[in-house]
């Protein structure tokens, strides 16, 4: 397998715009002629049938929900980078393109970064446009904050269900074109295998959940845009039914699968309550603009508080220590992801969690300074120049519910503490996965006329993402990128013709895919689907979690080979095959999990380093920051699929080269 990025040459800012303009086109009357499978209908997915509709191209959308709408692009909640420098504090495409590759750890392609950089703007009056209801400000310009690894504000919001109200624009947008005809939309239907004819994209294998029936669908290009694998934890801030199957049935198929190992852990989870939790849930990145957070400076404050004893409120704040503020001066409570949840998990380790769970792990998210602090601004505003301090409290608490009303009320349903009153309890996650299929700078794969969308992508974050870049990447792929690209493609397409779905490739990859759901069935197993998944999960969290060392992360590859080798023998799927079955839908996604989560560990084990969440014990300097290796692991470690045993799977190397930025060591103090 050769890795060729396709990266254009030229200066960095004129690269995307230069390549455009040389792009082979698609005439409007030869579109109709053509046919694109979008799999996976989030924000990436979406956005680009919708564009693609558009143009004039048939489109088929496929998503395993009963709507687009039910997506998991609706849980990125805290809003979405541009750089518009509303804020008027500095910033610039540059500075959001910086940003974002030393927010991850220099490990993502330069000119991909620049582009997501450049169409940034461009989102924004899109989705203005579609009428996604920003937060504005007094005087009716669009608001910006701030999130985790920058120090601008650049972060444009819709309260906190940014996402939600993103995905009803490209919905809208999804919509027009299904009732002209353009689209037509598979709900309840989920990808199964890819077909290839003559080594190209051809068409896909699915399933549909309601009545089981398996279905050829032909086209002359492929989309995936599934999303992320974090749910291989088994426990993660993903929604159960997020899942691998689309872009790992590309990888069997000869899609080369890049950095795995690159897992996003996030620091603003609510902790683990039970051994009995299915999932985790996530509290916006957004509360960090307001939030502080600390432990208890003394270990015995600690196990009061653990011991019910003591409540948060009674610590003194000089027995509080504001530990990121204390260890980052310069950003404070906004590191990037990655450094905040390691040092969260440092002071949990080291005694000082909070949380009466099984593992003693949280730490506290406090309002009550900025509680103060903007009810004192709104009094000054409304004419107070000496507001009492239940007059500040009163409006400080009516700010917070203004900016975060909907988060607060949801810690509160699932805690039953109330976060205005009482600081939230938080710890880290797993949560986005920035490695998945490797494309080249046009989306596409290493199977030509697959193409790679949103978070299903290995592209644009490198070893960790900056918070509010996810519906970014999703939207900039779909909107902006994969028109242009996809177009260059089927410009040779249009000879083609129809293509049958009776073709001997469409045959064998439907056999194949019953073979796998029979086998399920009649296998003679007494052990669930999730007896398995949560054997796998603890493996995957305790071993290539938030820390891992080369003798964990060899004991889990052989540990989880010989969970899946028990799962083919020992799982029991009830039901049957043509009907609604979840448990057989939960068994063909767990499969694939297994493989992954043996990938993910070698991946980890030969990436000799520390870098974004990606942290190797031995690979640390002494005050516990990450150590990079830009001599030897300056790459992208992109795999190739060499059969059922994926210890067998080869490691092909794309170099990171930066042209136009220098390398450093990331510095958040």
């Amino acid at each position: 397998m050769k890795l060729d990025s396709k990266i254009p040459e030229g200066a960095l800012a004129k690269k995307w715009t230069d390549y455009k303009d040389h792009l082979k086109l698609v005439a409007p009357n030869n579109r109709p002629k053509i046919d694109i499978i979008v799999v996976g209908t989030g924000l990436a997915g979406a956005s680009a049938a919708a564009s693609l509709g558009e143009m004039g191209y048939n489109v088929k959308a496929f998503c395993f929900q009963d709507s687009p709408r039910r997506a998991h692009s609706i849980a990125a909640q805290g809003g979405i980078n541009a750089a518009k420098n509303y804020q008027n504090d500095g910033d610039s495409i540059y500075r959001l393109f910086y940003d974002t590759i030393k927010g991850g750890d220099y490990r993502a392609r330069e000119a991909n970064v620049h582009r997501l950089a450049e169409v940034s703007g461009n989102i924004i009056d899109q989705c203005v446009a579609q009428g996604v209801p920003f937060a504005r400000e007094y005087g009716g310009m669009l608001d910006n904050r701030s999130f985790g690894g920058v120090q601008v504000q650049r972060t444009f919001y819709a309260a906190g269900q940014t996402g939600q109200q993103l995905l009803l624009g490209a919905y809208s947008a999804l919509s027009r074109q299904i009732g002209l005809g353009r689209v037509k939309m598979f709900n309840r239907h989920e990808m199964l295998d890819l077909v290839k004819i003559d080594g190209k994209a051809r068409g896909i294998i699915a399933r549909n959940l309601v009545t089981g029936e398996v279905e050829r669908h032909s086209a002359h290009a492929v989309v995936i845009a599934s999303g992320g694998y974090g749910n291989v934890y088994f426990l993660s801030t993903n929604a159960m039914g997020s899942n691998v199957t689309a872009s790992w049935k590309i990888h069997k198929q000869g899609a080369a699968f890049a950095n795995p190992c690159y897992v996003q852990i996030h620091p603003t989870c609510i902790p683990v309550h039970g051994t009995n939790q299915s999932k985790l849930t996530l509290m916006s990145e957004s509360l960090r603009n307001s939030g502080r957070i600390w432990v208890p400076k003394k270990k015995e404050d600690a196990e009061a508080i653990r011991a019910g004893k003591l409540k948060p409120t009674q610590i003194a704040e000089e027995d509080r220590d504001y530990y990121l503020e204390r260890r980052y001066p310069a950003f404070g409570n906004l590191v990037p992801r990655d450094v905040a949840s390691r040092a969260a998990k440092e002071r949990c380790d080291a005694g000082y969690g909070i949380e009466a769970n099984d593992t003693n792990e949280g730490v506290y998210l406090d309002f009550s300074s900025e509680v103060k602090s903007k009810g004192k601004e709104v009094a000054y505003a409304q004419g107070n120049h000496n507001p009492s301090e239940e007059e500040i409290i009163t409006l400080g608490k009516k700010w917070l519910e203004e900016k975060y009303g909907n988060l607060f009320e949801m810690y509160e349903k699932i805690t039953d503490e109330n976060p205005y009153e009482t600081p939230m309890k938080i710890y880290p996650a797993v949560h986005y996965t920035m490695g998945g299929v490797w494309v080249d700078y046009n989306l596409q794969s290493s199977i030509p006329g697959c193409f790679v969308a949103g978070e299903a992508n290995f592209s644009d974050h490198g070893a960790n993402r900056l918070g509010a870049s996810a519906l970014m990447q999703g939207l900039a792929d779909g909107y902006f990128v994969l028109p242009y690209t996809v177009s260059n493609y089927l410009a040779d397409e249009i000879r083609t013709g129809k293509i049958s779905t009776d073709a001997p490739e469409f045959a064998e990859a439907e056999k194949n895919v019953r073979d796998s759901i029979n086998m399920f069935l009649n296998n003679n197993g007494t052990k669930s689907v999730d007896h398995f998944h949560k054997k796998l999960g603890h493996v995957m969290w305790n071993k290539v979690g938030m820390a891992r060392n080369e003798q964990g992360l060899k004991e889990a590859i052989e540990e989880i080979g010989k969970i899946r080798e028990e799962f083919y023998k020992e799982v029991y799927v009830p039901g049957s095959a043509d009907e609604m079955n979840p448990e057989l839908e939960k068994a063909l996604r767990v499969a694939d999990f297994l493989e992954l989560g043996q990938l993910m560990a070698m991946d980890a084990l030969q990436r000799k380093e520390s870098c974004g969440g990606h942290f190797r014990e031995e690979y640390q300097d002494a005050e516990g920051e990450t150590l990079r290796d830009d001599v030897n692991m300056a790459f992208v470690g992109a795999w190739e699929y060499k059969g059922q045993d994926t210890t067998k799977a080869e490691l092909h190397k794309e170099d990171l080269k930066y042209e136009f930025i220098k390398i450093a060591a990331r510095n958040y103090k």
